[in-house]
This record gives structure tokens, sequence and C-alpha cells, in this order.
């Protein structure tokens, strides 16, 4: 199979469980019952949780930095900035929410080596995962009781193992070890100077220190995002406790990183399952994924924006 069939065969999975999951959402639902939920939202927190949407693409392009320097790239903050946007445009426009990660590999790569800023990248999404995940799994004792026992036992179960794993990923020794024994072609080795062997030289060269301050960097990154959560329940009424919502939040976004379009259809699907937990309707339900969505889409829509007049500016000059 050629790569341009498999990429176009992947697309159409992507667009079929997109398409399938939202047809299944919203046959369960009143479109005029939702219409009216989005209607009756007061868009006081919802204004708050939009501005703290577009605050977290300006802390994580600090986090970005804090990891670059510690690999000795030297790129201003203000062009990280640019170009964080830049792959939220990317990010939401394109099929996978992974697309704009490259364009920030391939527009940095010309300002620093190529393999230490996708070493970088790759630290820079993981230690937001795992920050988020410490977030959930400290909130899921105060909301196991609003949560089924299979549900909390699986949400333990994904939090602890994505944080030995990325222990093992860091730790980089042992990885290497396993990796030497294993009949890999060069390109895929670990070791040497290949340059999947650089990229993962970048990502355990990052240190100790550097990924403290960069899961610091994490942890104010995502109470801001998931002050937005509560932001956007309380503008659906949304009755729902903020140890609940420090689970739920996290989850649905590791549901993202099933094969969609943007996540459409996925994160809609999860969202309704989780808050039927909590008793919350589905057109609620339904109501705060698009509100949350749409922090992406603002950001996405910004970064556009940037992307364009910046575009403009240099044919110009």
């Amino acid at each position: 199979m050629s790569p341009k069939t498999r990429s176009l065969l992947v697309n159409l999975l992507r667009v079929g469980i997109s398409a399938g999951l939202l047809t299944w959402v919203l046959s369960t639902i009143k479109l005029e019952t939702l219409a009216a939920t989005l209607r009756a939202a007061d868009l006081r927190p919802y204004g708050l949780a939009l501005g703290l949407g577009l605050t977290g693409i300006v802390l994580r392009a600090w986090r970005w930095q804090v990891l670059l320097h510690a690999v000795g790239a030297r790129l201003p903050f203000r062009r990280l900035v640019y170009l964080y946007f830049i792959g939220a445009f990317f990010n939401t426009f394109l099929p996978t929410g992974f697309g704009g990660d490259v364009v920030r590999v391939l527009e940095a790569g010309g300002e620093a080596d190529r393999a230490q800023v996708a070493g970088t990248t790759v630290v820079d999404r993981l230690t937001g995962f795992l920050m988020l995940f410490a977030l959930a799994l400290a909130a899921l004792p105060f909301a196991g009781g609003l949560l089924t026992p299979a549900l909390t036992g699986a949400i333990a179960a994904g939090g602890l193992g994505l944080l030995a794993g990325s222990a093992l990923l860091f730790e980089g020794r042992l990885l290497r070890w396993i990796a030497g024994r294993l009949p890999l072609p060069q390109a895929l080795s670990l070791t040497g100077d290949g340059w999947l062997a650089r990229m993962y030289a970048a990502i355990t060269a990052c240190g100790r220190g550097a990924l403290l301050r960069a899961l610091g960097v994490s942890l104010i990154f995502n109470l801001t995002l998931l002050t937005a959560g509560l932001l956007i329940a309380r503008a659906f009424q949304i009755a729902a406790p903020a140890a609940a919502l420090f689970v739920i939040v996290p989850v649905a976004t590791v549901s993202l990183l099933l094969p969609s379009i943007s996540g459409l259809g996925v994160r809609e699907q999860a969202y309704v399952l989780l808050f039927a937990q909590l008793g919350v309707g589905t057109e609620q339900a339904l109501a705060f994924s698009l509100a949350y969505y749409s922090l992406d889409l603002t950001a996405g829509l910004v970064g556009g924006l940037i992307y364009l007049v910046s575009g403009l500016l240099r044919l110009r000059s």
C-alpha cells in the first residue's frame, strides 16, 4: 500500500469516526433544547474562559522556552509565542490534533537543531499531560463518590501508567538498554547519530531542573484551563463539583488521541458520557463540550490571523 493510499484511508477513518459519533450524539438530543441552552449561557464567565484560553497559549510558549534553553537552543520568547499561536491554528484546522506540533518543529528548525526542537516539543506535550493527570489523580479521592468504581479505577490505572511510562522515557538509560537489544534498523535506534537518536538525546538532555520548571509551568497552565472549565460550567448552570471537573476534563482530553477530525465527535461523546455520571443532561454536556472546544477554536483563529498578517508583511518587505 502506497503512503498516499494509507494517508487517504486514515483520513477517511477519521471522518467516519467523527461523523458517526456526532450523528449518534445529535440523535439523542433535541436540537431546540441545545439551542436554548446555548442562548441562555451567561456570557460573563464564558468571556473570562476565552481570556484564560488565550493566556494558556502564552504559558505553553513559556514552558517550551524552558525546555529549549535546557538543550542550548535560544529562541526569543516572542518568537515562541508566535509559533505556538501558529501551531494552534494548524492543530484546529488540520485533521489531527498534532499538526501544529509538526509546523512548530519545521518553523523553529531553521533557527535551532531540528532534532532538539522535535525532542523538546515531545517533552513539552508530555509534561502537560503529566501534570494534567497528576491533578486528576489528586482530585480523584474527592470525586470518587461521584463516579462509578469502574471509571475511577480506569482513571487511576491510566494516570499511574502515564507517570511510570514518562519516568522510563525521561530516565533514558533503561530504554536505550532495551532498544539496544532489539533488532532495530539504524534509523530507529536510540543510540548513534541518527535523527531519532538525536531527538531522544534532546529529550533526556533536558535535565531534572528543566523538567521540574516545565512541570511547574504546566501546573499553572492546567489550573488555568481547568478554571476555564469551571467558568464554562457556571455559564451553563452545570452543578458539577470542582473535583469532578478536574477528573472529567483530563479524561475527555485524552480521548482526543483517538483518530478523528480535530476531536469532533470523540470529544462530544466523551463529555456526554462523563457528565452523565453526575446526572448532567445530554444537552448541557454537549453545550459544555462545544464551549470548551471554542477555546481552542478562538486560539486557532487568532493564530490564523497572526499567520496571515505576518505573511502579508513578509510579502510587502
